[in-house]
């Protein structure tokens, strides 16, 4: 697990950025457009971590405290966090932000981008405080965030990224539209497509075959194949390999596997495989990833 291979940070932690092609997919699709994200992750006591932006970002940067405090500092002025508040810092705006020294924060955060993103104008841009209640609904609202995180760590698929879009817009309307959030419940179900990711996500380390998937979830291999391509527009396989770098980001940022070592982990025939197939998919080399994404100031990885 990879978990378990972290290299000193916050412990725990856990980051997805999505390729430069898929945004650009995300910023024309007339669904995914409206909301979209670009980053999302978590970080649990996040000791020493800081970030600061002279220019600002092209997205959105949505900070939740969890527990513990933490400032932002935007608009010439200083923002405090502490449990159950949150706070979006506008694009392109000039900040600051990091954990109280005395009680660092644990973090839910995410960058966003589109069209409709004035839609939450009223909570952007100053902290938002969700007030303790018999209906606060605290957790339901983190699943929704992990909810997000789960479907994108599935993988880029257009049905993921059009239902990440409504996740995303109905996790923003729960912090604008609170006392109508919490009467409201939310389920979902699986599906023999969504158990064919979750082996494939099991398997990441292993040599698997279309043949072995489809046994798995008790398919022929060629009505798999037809099934998974018309819902995900990928073949098992190819939606396999995006896995594997998916998988191969966590190790370049969360851990100080080589490359070589990351390449044979993951099973590519070697480390030029493998930095062909992920120069493909992310539009950088792996090299290039792992100078961009990984910063150990404090000791810490710094993403949000």
């Amino acid at each position: 697990m990879i978990e378990n291979m972290l290299a000193d940070g916050f412990k725990g932690e856990r980051a997805i950025v999505t390729p430069y092609n898929i945004r650009t997919y995300l910023a024309e699709n007339k669904i995914t457009r409206q909301m979209y994200v670009t980053h999302i992750g978590y970080y649990p006591n996040a000791k020493y971590h800081y970030r600061e932006r002279k220019d600002g970002t092209n997205e959105y940067v949505f900070i939740y405290c969890e527990k513990g405090q933490g400032w932002i500092d935007y608009a010439d002025g200083r923002h405090r966090l502490k449990e159950n508040s949150f706070f979006i810092i506008p694009a392109n705006e000039k900040h600051a932000y990091g954990a109280d020294a005395r009680d660092p924060w644990s973090i839910y955060w995410l960058h966003f981008q589109g069209d409709n993103i004035d839609m939450f104008r009223s909570i952007i841009g100053r902290t938002c405080y969700l007030e303790e209640s018999d209906k606060s609904r605290y957790q339901d609202r983190i699943q929704l965030f992990n909810e997000l995180y789960q479907n994108l760590n599935m993988g880029y698929s257009p049905e993921n990224l059009e239902y990440i879009t409504f996740c995303l817009m109905h996790f923003m309307a729960s912090l604008k539209y609170v006392s109508q959030y919490r009467e409201i419940k939310q389920v979902r179900e699986d599906d023999v497509v969504q158990k064919t990711i979750i082996y494939m996500k099991e398997n990441l380390e292993n040599k698997i075959i279309l043949e072995d998937i489809a046994q798995a979830v008790g398919y022929s291999g060629s009505r798999l194949n037809t099934l998974f391509s018309q819902r995900t527009s990928f073949s098992p396989i190819e939606y396999y390999n995006q896995l594997k770098i998916q998988r191969a980001c966590s190790y370049l940022q969360f851990t100080e596997l080589k490359i070589k070592e990351i390449a044979f982990r993951l099973n590519y025939y070697d480390p030029f495989h493998f930095s062909k197939a992920f120069h493909k998919e992310m539009e950088i080399t792996p090299k290039e990833y792992r100078k961009r994404y990984q910063d150990r100031r404090g000791g810490a990885f710094i993403m949000s």
